[in-house]
């Protein structure tokens, strides 16, 4: 479904991604590891829309998407549910999914919202508060929710656990699967390594913007290189 081919990346004249290359099938899970700093959200937001590549191509179903502006890729099909949230505080839960809701008529909107409150069930509970009021897993359910609105068939998710309760980080992560399960592909960028590589079929390592290593999750969480350096030896 996603294929990136030998992607570059320049911001403020620096390279950050060079010569990378991954692919998420329909209805895959993968997930992307590596230290802060190697250029994993530049990744996430380059294939939204928010970056422009320097070099290379992103592909999605066969067409090019890479260079398109955000509102377009989401039209396209995939959504992104960013790093720290990034909710609108002032504005209640619904206000806040209206805003990852483009184009939709009233009785889509109202549909769409069903759907979400049924995996989110949050978002029914608290649809008239403020977001900013919620507790940090609350607002972590919302932000994916609000990415879902759009209908998309591939959905990027940037450092989901952040910030969270160990007990919280297990229910996203089962929401994950839940999302996962009806069809929707997932690319998740994730420092819990051990949660990531339980969770996906398949893995991406990058190191100084490069991918270092790739396989399936079952091998590289054996791999002793990715032990060594993300799973505590």
């Amino acid at each position: 479904m996603l294929k990136v081919e030998k992607l570059g990346v320049r911001l403020g004249g620096r390279p950050i991604l060079e010569d990378v290359s991954i692919q998420v099938p329909e209805g895959g899970l993968v997930t992307i590891l590596g230290r802060n700093g190697v250029g994993k959200t530049t990744l996430l937001r380059t294939i939204s829309g928010l970056y422009r590549p320097s070099a290379g191509r992103i592909l999605f179903d066969g067409a090019e998407i890479g260079g398109l502006a955000p509102h377009e890729v989401v039209r396209a099909g995939v959504a992104q549910s960013p790093e720290g949230r990034q909710l609108f505080g002032d504005m209640n839960v619904l206000e806040n999914l209206r805003a990852g809701a483009l184009n939709l008529s009233r009785a889509d909107f109202d549909k769409r919202v069903a759907y979400v409150g049924d995996l989110f069930p949050i978002v029914s509970e608290r649809r008239n508060q403020a977001a900013g009021s919620l507790s940090g897993g609350e607002q972590q359910m919302v932000c994916i929710a609000r990415a879902l609105m759009g209908s998309p068939r591939l959905l990027l998710l940037d450092e989901p656990s952040l910030g969270l309760a160990p007990k919280v980080v297990a229910r996203i992560f089962e929401l994950i699967a839940s999302i996962r399960a009806t069809g929707v592909a997932v690319l998740l960028v994730e420092q819990n390594a051990r949660l990531a590589l339980r969770t996906a079929d398949y893995a991406y390592v990058l190191d100084q913007g490069r991918v270092a290593l790739e396989g399936t999750a079952r091998d590289l969480v054996n791999d002793e290189r990715v032990a060594s350096a993300y799973l505590g030896g």
